[in-house]
């Protein structure tokens, strides 16, 4: 099994397929994976197979790693176009996430003022009031709704712990437009051979009936692109990606598409 760990606390950048020339940001230890959500399609692997030995970086590690590859770059190029809250698991587990939010604000401005500041999450704890607060601050709040279907989230997306989707539904509306919605398409067979296929009506109705309550600022679908820890998914056809993009902005939503 090919995966892929990320290095702690600043990794890349990196050309990302949403977001430009992009500097990563690792909360999470660089030896291991911690995570609200075990995806059977995640490119850092399964949790159980990925424990850390190594501590999570501290706010005070981050801050100055972060200092020192923005001087870097902007003496050397190139210029980041976001810093991207990624890495190794769910960034907003960090007991201090929201000072780091601030802190890295803080260096954007000082440093690359025309950089967006990204936070890739999958709202399992975008609920909290000190999480909340922190992803309203950034440029790009980009949360994880891969469908509203029970059972395909517990096969597919694996919560760690309690998951409610209404509940996130909820929140992410709650964000009052200041969110991005982001969801995987894909195909294939899981580990027990059931179809993942979440293309079809059954999944996209309910789907995009959640994205209307929830008006998001945007909507970005997308599809695998690198090695799962499931051998067996496959990517969605560009034609059934965009079938479901164009339904998204039937309903008056922007929306982009990563093949």
């Amino acid at each position: 099994m090919s995966t892929v760990l990320y290095p702690s606390p600043i990794f890349g950048p990196v050309h990302s397929r949403r977001l430009g020339v992009s500097l990563g940001i690792n909360l999470m230890p660089a030896d291991g994976k911690v995570c609200t959500f075990d995806c059977i399609y995640c490119e850092c692997g399964f949790n159980a197979d990925f424990r850390p030995t190594l501590r999570r970086p501290t706010r005070e590690a981050v801050r100055t790693a972060l200092e020192a590859q923005l001087i870097k770059m902007a003496a050397e190029g190139p210029h980041p176009d976001v810093l991207t809250f990624a890495g190794n698991g769910e960034p907003t587990t960090h007991p201090d996430f929201a000072g780091i939010i601030d802190d890295t604000l803080a260096l954007r401005d000082r440093y690359c003022p025309a950089a967006k500041v990204s936070v890739l999450s999958n709202a399992t704890l975008a609920g909290r009031p000190g999480v909340r607060e922190a992803l309203l601050r950034v440029d790009n709040n980009i949360l994880k709704l891969d469908t509203v279907d029970p059972d395909y989230i517990a096969r597919v997306d694996r919560p760690v712990g309690r998951y409610d989707v209404e509940q996130v539904v909820e929140t992410l509306a709650g964000f009052g437009g200041q969110a991005i919605i982001q969801t995987m398409f894909l195909k294939g067979l899981d580990a027990e051979g059931r179809s993942v296929d979440n293309t079809g009506e059954r999944y996209v109705g309910p789907w995009l009936d959640a994205v209307r309550r929830i008006a998001p600022r945007q909507v970005m679908i997308y599809t695998i692109d690198r090695e799962t820890p499931d051998h067996d998914l496959r990517k969605a056809s560009p034609e059934e990606l965009d079938r479901i993009a164009d339904r998204v902005r039937q309903a008056g939503i922007p929306v982009s598409v990563s093949y």
